[in-house]
């Protein structure tokens, strides 16, 4: 097993006791919330007469069914405004913050939790959503739970879970033009494949890695679960520190001295022992776009589909009923691919670096005639920043819906859905039929730029033959 990664210096200082069963009770050091998984949680809560344990280290949100055209009390959808009432109860009577619509601080709650400050290097964090592990991103350990492990959260503090392998995976070298944080993941997802991590959680490492922007090393560690890791994480470094300083939740003047100093011991050793070590190089990558139905089925965005005989036997049958689906033949390219939606949010891509490179792809352009385009920013503080700088001119002249915070088109718990067989360029984080509210659509995953160009012109579109306009 691995010995002085990131991984098992904070599992040990979280782990409070090791289990009959053989699993480790951790400390949960932040405890996110939203209306979808909560509910049944806090309903086990009133059954045995407990009370939250931690109200303070838990965050409440809503994200999933908020609708993104408009914040009118009752919501249209009967489904949507009971779960939303039913939080609001459940916070109020627990005392849980609530970053509520009427706040200007709501938004998807992997938006949130960093923006806010909450998310900081060497926690445990957990939510009822299987991308939390996009708080990785800070050095933390960040898993996704069930209903009844939030209902353990809630009650005890504590969580019980198996200890993991670390593989290590090294993208080398510098990302070349138009190559983005979201090319990096789907690549290795594409090598390693949707079940590769199961059993590990993903060390993020390399040259490629450590010169992104925090925003992109969400991006990245958001879609460790996709390729079957328990978690993704990125060591915390200067870049990191930056990022969070002056944020409200985070500590000022000599307290962040002394909780960065922390930080910096919390980083894997310079000889720590990792279970595997994959190395990728990073310079050798172009745009990346799936072709199929899970994020493992891409390709770069110049290489020819794949025949599904020339795949792993495991992988064939899958391959052939995904290219059925998606109306692609083996040997060509995704390049032209029609398509009939652009969708740019989600917890992947809806943060304002992702909205300001989308932005500089539509400046002078117009959306396809064909084509209808929506933007959903990641939170409300995304939303108003953006438009602080014009952003939403710049999309709305082009043709964009510019529309409120929330998950919105990724997973079509709302309004926002495909209707019958649309395609859609998404720069969200999966592509499973019926991911987006139809069980005919079609859905290409791609960067927040990628996006931008398919809407302009209609089709998958190499974003590098396109020249970006400053804005």
């Amino acid at each position: 097993m691995s010995e002085g990664t990131l991984y098992d210096k904070v599992w040990d200082r979280h782990t409070v006791t090791r289990l009959p069963t053989g699993q480790d009770q951790l400390f949960v050091g932040l405890h996110l919330i939203h209306e979808v998984t909560s509910p049944q949680a806090f309903g086990m809560l009133r059954e045995r007469d407990l009370e939250v344990a931690y109200p303070d280290l838990t965050h409440a949100t809503v994200d999933h069914i908020v609708p993104t055209s408009s914040k009118e009390r009752p919501y249209r959808d009967d489904a949507a405004e009971e779960m939303m009432a039913e939080l609001e109860e459940n916070v109020r009577e627990s005392g849980i913050e609530f970053s509520h619509p009427e706040t200007g601080e709501q938004g998807i709650v992997h938006v949130i939790g960093p923006e806010k400050g909450l998310t900081q290097p060497g926690m445990t964090i957990v939510c009822g959503d299987s991308h939390t592990s996009t708080h990785g991103a800070f050095g933390a350990l960040a898993f996704g739970i069930g209903t009844s492990q939030i209902r353990d959260v809630l009650a005890t503090g504590t969580i019980a879970m198996e200890k993991q392998q670390v593989r290590k995976i090294e993208v080398t070298g510098e990302l070349g033009e138009a190559v983005e944080a979201k090319d990096v993941i789907l690549e290795i997802i594409r090598r390693l494949g949707t079940e590769g991590g199961v059993g590990y959680v993903y060390e993020y490492a390399g040259e490629a890695i450590e010169t992104l922007g925090m925003e992109g090393r969400m991006s990245i560690c958001n879609m460790s679960i996709e390729g079957g890791a328990r978690a993704g994480y990125v060591n915390p470094d200067e870049t990191t520190y930056a990022w969070l300083e002056g944020r409200d939740r985070v500590p000022k003047g000599d307290a962040f001295e002394e909780r960065k100093a922390y930080w910096e011991s919390i980083r894997s050793d310079a000889d720590a022992e990792y279970d595997d070590i994959v190395t990728i190089d990073g310079g050798s990558l172009e745009p990346v776009v799936t072709w199929g139905t899970t994020p493992g089925q891409g390709v770069g965005i110049t290489e020819p589909i794949p025949h599904p005989d020339d795949l792993p036997a495991e992988k064939v049958e899958t391959a052939r009923r995904a290219q059925e689906h998606m109306r692609v033949e083996p040997g060509e390219t995704m390049e032209g691919y029609d398509i009939d939606v652009a969708f740019l949010g989600s917890c992947t891509n809806a943060r304002l670096p992702d909205l300001r490179r989308a932005a500089k792809i539509v400046a002078g352009r117009e959306v396809h005639p064909d084509v209808r385009a929506m933007v959903v920013p990641g939170s409300q503080q995304v939303k108003a920043a953006a438009e602080a700088e014009g952003l939403d001119e710049v999309f709305t002249e082009s043709g964009f819906d510019w529309r409120g915070a929330g998950c919105s088109m990724c997973l079509g718990m709302n309004e926002d859905q495909l209707e019958g067989d649309e395609a859609c360029a998404s720069s969200s984080n999966r592509n499973f039929v019926g991911r987006q509210g139809s069980k005919e659509g079609r859905t290409v995953l791609m960067t927040p730029r990628m996006v931008a160009a398919a809407a302009i012109t209609g089709e998958v579109t190499d974003v590098r033959t396109m020249k970006e306009v400053a804005v």
